[in-house]
């Protein structure tokens, strides 16, 4: 054999590049053993699976424009004179902060359209993450064995509420400074501690010269750290307990029906991304936020009228909005509880929320495993829950607004403040009793279908002369999504006494926990569901149409 062929032989022979580089990562990495066992992963194709995609990308986006964002930004409160590009502030006294931020806004190639992106990519994030709460919650995706990835995704809510108040804050301008400020009397309304905390963050007296360079290294590496270890801890979890689904047929708790991770689920998330990533982008260029030119820089002499915080804030501004200016003497000391109240109700409706699952769990004692959803309307405690805390939040959006209301609306504050003080109490409530009956009305119509089928809409007239509607017998999919749920029994409590006439002892917890089984899967909570012989009885019956 020629050297000629033998050469073409070998180069015949050889792997191509890619899967060399594949083989020699793989004999590493043992990618290969992983990569088999999770791509074909399957993954549930339902819409509102999306919402916490969305999150995620808009997660990435914020990472992105954020990288681009530190490139430029100085962090520091020392004052300079402007002399840049936006005249109308030629010779104002600013912080260097503020400064960089109208140079990223005026000088920077694209600066203004990725400040902008950044803005609205974190509004959305939070949206998104409260949706996508709201959807794990009133479908009862938060049950063993999540309950530990719900925890994870309320941290990254509560987390980014935090990130985004430090990101608003840099620029230093007018808006921001004042909404700084009120930290600043939470802090100081805090008993004993503080006004050493407030040294203590400040560096000094209000403003200082720290928080600025203090809250850059929070936002671009602190928080945003925290946030990607729990978000990859979230995703793997999503992969060890495999996905929600929602009932139907064939769908069981030992299995998943869907599409596989790749090619087809990646695909689908690829363009996804590019349309969120799209979306975002031309809502940032049509939409402008945060003009920081048009506010100013800070000065602690002035506020900024209007000022408002984003949106995922309301809920604590209008806390403190509404609450009277009470205040009690105290040894020399002054408790201002119009701050000091809201102060401790956010963080404990917080708590609430991220140990619901536990609550639950143990209220109904199961410790069984659920990959199956329920529909809202078979929980109807837990839904009800869900909205009158909706209406709790988006009563107290008003209030952090009420001055906004006031100027648009042409009403009196007073009036709005008094509104929203016993609409936070009230709402709720009446949203609670509300939803909770028409969740029991929807189980009833559920009954009524599986029974009497759907309503045609075809008008028969009987030998008799009586006029009845027909109706459509329901297929087996829809009987079974209809009659597959459960109808957990209520704890009883039992006889007081045993059976030897020795009165039992009760704990406290024990009917606490009794009371409240009864609240949630009592008679007055839950539509018994159709069972197969009233079903037969009635297809079979001389009176079935």
């Amino acid at each position: 054999m020629s050297n000629e062929t033998a050469a073409t032989t070998t180069r015949r022979g050889k792997a191509p590049r890619g899967e060399r580089v594949a083989d020699w990562a793989d004999g590493r990495l043992g990618i290969y053993s992983l990569a088999k066992a999770n791509m074909r992963k399957i993954f549930p194709d339902h819409w509102s699976f999306m919402l916490g995609e969305v999150a995620l990308y808009s997660f990435i986006i914020i990472i992105l424009t954020g990288v681009y964002l530190t490139l430029f930004f100085h962090p520091s409160m020392a004052e300079v004179v402007y002399h840049g590009s936006y005249v109308p502030l030629h010779g104002v006294r600013m912080t260097q902060a503020f400064e960089s931020t109208l140079n990223i806004s005026f000088d920077v190639r694209g600066g203004l359209l990725i400040r902008q992106i950044h803005h609205w990519a974190a509004l959305v994030f939070l949206a998104a993450m409260m949706v996508h709460m709201m959807r794990v919650f009133f479908t009862g995706a938060f049950r063993k064995p999540r309950e530990i990835n719900w925890l994870f995704g309320f941290l990254l809510f509560v987390l980014g509420m935090f990130t985004g108040f430090t990101g608003y804050s840099l620029p230093d301008d007018l808006l921001s400074g004042t909404g700084v400020r009120f930290i600043e009397g939470v802090i100081l309304s805090m008993p004993l501690i503080g006004s050493y905390l407030q040294m203590f963050i400040f560096g000094g007296e209000f403003p200082g010269h720290d928080i600025i360079p203090r809250f850059f290294t929070i936002h671009v590496l602190l928080l945003p750290g925290i946030m990607l270890g729990l978000l990859v801890a979230h995703l793997i979890l999503v992969f060890y307990h495999k996905h929600t689904q929602f009932p139907g047929a064939g769908k069981t708790n030992n299995n998943v029906v869907g599409m596989p991770l790749l090619p087809v689920y990646m695909a689908k998330a690829g363009g996804f991304f590019f349309l969120v990533f799209g979306v975002i982008t031309v809502i940032a260029g049509i939409a402008s936020i945060n003009p920081v030119w048009a506010i100013g820089p800070y000065r602690a002499d002035q506020v900024s009228t209007g000022a408002q915080p984003d949106w995922y804030m309301g809920f604590a501004e209008g806390l403190v909005r509404v609450m009277p200016g009470w205040e009690w003497d105290f040894w020399g000391h002054t408790l201002n509880f119009g701050v000091l109240i809201p102060i401790l109700v956010f963080p404990l409706v917080l708590i609430a929320i991220a140990v619901y699952p536990f609550v639950e769990s143990w209220v109904r004692g199961d410790k069984r495993e659920h990959h199956i959803l329920d529909r809202p309307r078979n929980a109807p405690t837990r839904t009800a829950f869900g909205v009158a805390w909706l209406v709790a939040y988006f009563v107290m959006l008003v209030g952090g607004g009420n001055d906004l209301w006031a100027t648009h609306f042409h009403l009196s504050i007073n009036s709005i403040t008094w509104f929203v003080r016993i609409a936070f109490f009230a709402g709720p409530v009446l949203a609670f009793i509300a939803t909770k009956r028409i969740c029991m009305g929807l189980q009833r119509r559920d009954r009524d279908k599986v029974l009497h089928g759907r309503e045609s809409g075809v008008i028969k007239r009987l030998p008799h002369g009586e006029f009845i509607e027909v109706h459509e017998p329901l297929d087996q999919e829809q009987l079974h999504v209809l009659t597959q749920h459960e109808q957990p029994e209520p704890i009883e409590l039992g006889p007081e006494v045993d059976e030897n006439g020795v009165k039992r002892k009760i704990t406290r917890r024990q009917k606490l926990r009794a009371k409240l089984s009864q609240g949630y899967y009592g008679k007055d909570n839950v539509i018994p569901k159709a069972a197969v012989e009233e079903y037969q009885e009635i297809t079979s019956g001389h009176g079935h149409h």
